[in-house]
């Protein structure tokens, strides 16, 4: 195996794997405190894809175009969750998925008739364009290392709200016992929205990275969204270190079986079968991964606990 493809591909698996981390984050956040099955959270990361691209052409400048489409995200965060979602949270799991459900046919028209159902192309900043030199004689984009350095960086930072300040303490104890902590004063309402600007914010920062190197078109977040429950499934329902956990191993698994799983394949049967089988397989091993994981630990990797 050459040794350069091999550490190109450990860097596409680690970006992939911080980027679902991204969405599943405040996907993992918002059903654990607030006990919704929110389907229309891809919906938010095309948002932030969209806003993010419009903003960037209009003004000619990235870091504007990232601000703006960061903000507006996280505005239309808080508009869904007040105006559609907040009459959801008393109701089923069917009822959620219906309703979220309606929300990603919604956004996917609005998106159409304001910029229209042909796909659109970001343009890769000037500023992070080009490649690094690497270890071993690897040069690697320079805007997928920076999506690495950012997601890490958020993680980090997630972290550390999460376990170490009031805000973290409300959402871990809002998670273990709402009823409580309505109880104890705390405004539960405010809360909810809070935490859903917070997700919807981290969808759309996934959504506005993922523009210069993906294609950016209506429907775009349901593509990604199924990846997203196969490792809030793998890491666990409301837990934040499981969905970290749980982003890189889906992250490093599917990058990795979709590069070597073919060639590997090839070795121990015919070149013309392993051309069939290895994509169809390669496809298939994250959910083989989730079903592992299931049957062996049905809560998950880090089952949350209130953190």
């Amino acid at each position: 195996m050459n040794l350069v493809l091999f550490l190109e591909q450990t860097l596409n698996g680690l970006q992939l794997g911080v980027m679902l981390f991204l969405m599943a984050a405040g996907l993992t956040l918002v059903f654990g405190i607030m006990n919704l099955v929110n389907l229309a959270h891809g919906s938010l990361y095309m948002v932030g894809a969209y806003l993010a691209t419009y903003f960037y052409q209009a003004t000619g400048s990235f870091a504007l175009g990232v601000l703006l489409g960061l903000s507006g995200t996280l505005v239309v965060g808080i508009v869904v969750e007040l105006v559609a979602l907040r009459t959801l949270y008393e109701r089923d799991h069917l009822d959620q998925v219906l309703a979220t459900f309606g929300l990603i046919l919604f956004f996917n028209e609005l998106i159409a008739i304001l910029w229209g159902r042909s796909a659109i192309f970001a343009t890769m900043p000037p500023e992070l364009s080009g490649h690094v030199e690497l270890i071993g004689g690897l040069r690697y984009p320079l805007y997928r290392l920076a999506i690495i350095v950012v997601g890490l960086a958020v993680a980090c930072l997630l972290w550390y709200v999460v376990g170490r300040t009031r805000l973290g303490m409300l959402i871990r104890a809002g998670a273990s016992n709402r009823t409580m902590v309505a109880a104890l004063g705390v405004n539960i309402r405010l809360l909810y929205t809070v935490v859903f600007g917070f997700g919807a914010a981290l969808a759309g920062l996934a959504g506005l990275m993922a523009g210069p190197i993906h294609v950016v078109q209506p429907g775009m977040g349901e593509l990604v969204l199924i990846d997203v429950f196969v490792v809030i499934v793998i890491g666990g329902i409301g837990s934040i270190r499981g969905a970290f956990a749980a982003a890189l191993i889906v992250g490093m698994v599917d990058t990795m079986g979709r590069a070597f799983l073919k060639p590997m394949l090839a070795l121990v049967i015919s070149p013309v079968a392993a051309d069939t089988a290895g994509p169809a397989l390669a496809s298939m091993l994250i959910y083989l991964l989730m079903a592992a994981v299931l049957a062996v630990r049905p809560e998950g990797l880090f089952p949350s606990r209130g953190s």
